[in-house]
């Protein structure tokens, strides 16, 4: 009752910090886990250039092996929220196990199908000759690592569920200060190169399994992971997978774009262009992770007070989220024009590489300030539960626009087309979400915002 009553009463601006704050922490260490493994393969001695174009090719596999982690994760979670707020615990603890067990399964099911499968696969994701070794070393050990990967997410998760976001967000910030510290052990000190990057990645994996997993067995968490619950559930599973397919097809919607975007650059830039793509979208997200968690944030703020009928506060919400991102990702275009090769050099130090990335940050990330209104206005729509709208607006940007752009404008700029492709997708996306927004805010409902 107190918390709902701060959320009524309270203030935006400090409701919005502190709800965002866990949010961005979180989704931060989640960013500088690949940021980090991208910069020490990037600095590999001769072979930097070409295995960070290697990685790049993974980037598909990753998404889909991530969309299986997230989408499952979330059905979970939110079952087992529904059932604690019945103060149904028992339900609520089978759900857990089915959770953990179905990710297990997948997991399983990944590791078998890049045995026989991943070469092919990496081909078809845009691998070359040339890409291929660096891609294969990678991904053997990433696709292994899922057996844990994923049950360990899906109990990170239940432990944000089950009301202890702190904890579950500083396993993911320790977990990667300690892939900080094992990837250059492993790449450089014991010359595994980038198949070491991911080996520290997979070990900083394990560790949250191993975490997660006590915290649920002898910890002092409010569910307990059971053997008994730790099966396939049929009625369970149903229930997990009716609210995961929508993250899923939102997650591997979006993710789609690594594929055609790696097609597109290897044709009018070969393997280069992959790695340069992959070292610009490494930067663009470091200064979308906080966006990303600003949007969490102001998703529980605008819900409750849409719920209570009080428009204004939902409205001042999302307008407060709106200015913020704006000043984060001006402030990142500022940093990365004024020296793009001070953050191209944290992927890279191959002269070819460079200059290719340097033109890329120059045309791909120009429209960054405008992104804000992409990713927040869709989360608005989630939030006051208009999800069709939220789900269109949602895959607008790096989907419905961009896919078909990406293989139009190429064929008049060449390799210039590709990197100017995501502005042009940019700027219709954020004049459609605008558009939406208003709207919305001059039906007969919200006119009562004033």
């Amino acid at each position: 009752m107190e918390n709902q009553q701060v959320l009524r009463d309270e203030k935006i601006s400090k409701l919005l910090l502190k709800y965002s704050v866990p949010a961005i922490l979180a989704m931060m260490a989640a960013s500088l886990y690949n940021t980090v493994d991208r910069a020490f393969i990037g600095s590999i001695p001769n072979v930097g250039a070409l295995a960070i174009s290697g990685l790049g090719v993974t980037m598909p596999m990753l998404t889909i092996i991530g969309a299986f982690a997230v989408s499952i994760s979330v059905g979970g979670s939110t079952n087992i929220s529904i059932k604690l707020g019945e103060n149904n615990k028992e339900e609520a603890e089978k759900i857990l196990g089915s959770t953990f067990a179905l990710e297990l399964v997948v997991g399983v099911i990944i590791t078998i199908g890049a045995i026989f499968f991943l070469d092919k696969s990496l081909y078809m994701f845009g691998a070359s000759e040339h890409t291929i070794k660096y891609a294969r070393e990678y991904m053997s050990v990433i696709c292994f690592g899922a057996i844990f990967n994923l049950p360990g997410f899906s109990l990170n998760g239940a432990i944000r569920a089950e009301g202890n976001p702190k904890l579950a967000a500083n396993m993911m910030i320790s977990t990667c200060i300690l892939n900080l510290i094992l990837d250059p052990i492993f790449i450089f000190g014991f010359g595994f190169g980038i198949k070491g990057a991911a080996i520290g990645t997979v070990i900083c994996q394990l560790v949250t399994f191993i975490w997660t997993s006590y915290y649920f067995t002898k910890g002092k968490s409010t569910l307990k992971l059971r053997v008994n619950n730790i099966k396939l559930d049929k009625k369970i599973v149903k229930a997990i997978i009716i609210i995961a397919l929508t993250p899923f097809a939102m997650e591997l919607a979006a993710g789609s774009i690594h594929l055609v975007t790696n097609k597109v650059l290897k044709v009018y830039g070969g393997d280069l262009a992959i790695g340069a793509m992959t070292a610009v979208t490494s930067i663009s997200l470091m200064f979308l992770m906080p966006i990303f968690g600003l949007s969490q944030g102001m998703q529980t703020i605008i819900a409750y007070n849409y719920g209570a009928k009080q428009y204004n506060r939902a409205k001042k919400t999302l307008g407060l989220a709106l200015i913020v991102s704006t000043i984060i990702l001006t402030l990142g275009l500022i940093a990365v024009k004024l020296v793009p090769e001070l953050f191209v050099g944290i992927f890279t130090n191959d002269k070819e590489l460079m200059e290719l990335a340097v033109k890329g940050i120059d045309l791909n990330l120009i429209t960054l300030p405008l992104v804000g209104v992409s990713i927040l206005g869709p989360v608005y729509f989630q939030s006051v539960g208009k999800a069709k709208v939220s789900m269109f607006l949602t895959l607008l940007r790096q989907v419905i626009l961009l896919i078909p752009i990406i293989y139009i404008i190429p064929k008049i700029f060449g390799l210039n087309g590709v990197w100017i492709s995501q502005p042009i997708s940019d700027i219709g996306a954020m004049i459609i979400v605008s558009i939406f927004l208003i709207k919305e805010f001059k039906s007969e409902k919200v006119k009562t915002f004033a």
